[in-house]
């Protein structure tokens, strides 16, 4: 089992910037991938982006991308959403998430772990 717990959201307004961050614990964090996944009102779950167990490599949705930036530190068993410029339709619940897989995955059912979420909320 990984257990994820998310921290940093929050209120800001519009063209703002909030960093979240997700500590793993329970098994060797680089044996996942992680993404950031949102969920704002009435919508279904969005994929936002991933990260490859080493680092090196993202992949970001066209929704977000040039304003969140997601990155991890291995020593640390954190990932962490770095979200600037930001926009009311960002408001959300984000969700941190690991997988398995070695592709760079959108889909949800891909990711066997994930966190209790982090509400953000953006005021225009």
């Amino acid at each position: 089992q990984v257990q994820l717990v998310e921290s940093g959201g929050g209120l800001v307004q519009a063209g703002g910037s909030l960093r979240l961050s997700c500590v793993a614990s329970g098994r060797t964090f680089t044996n996942y991938r992680m993404a950031w996944f949102r969920q704002g009102p009435g919508k279904e779950r969005e994929f936002v982006v991933t990260i490859t167990r080493s680092g090196n490599t993202t992949y970001t949705s066209a929704s977000v991308l040039g304003r969140f930036t997601i990155s991890r530190d291995n020593a640390k068993n954190t990932v962490y959403l770095q979200m600037n410029s930001l926009k009311p339709e960002d408001t959300a619940i984000y969700y941190c998430a690991a997988a398995e897989v070695l592709y760079a995955s959108t889909n949800a059912r891909d990711y066997d772990y994930w966190g209790q979420g982090t509400q953000v909320t953006v005021s225009s």
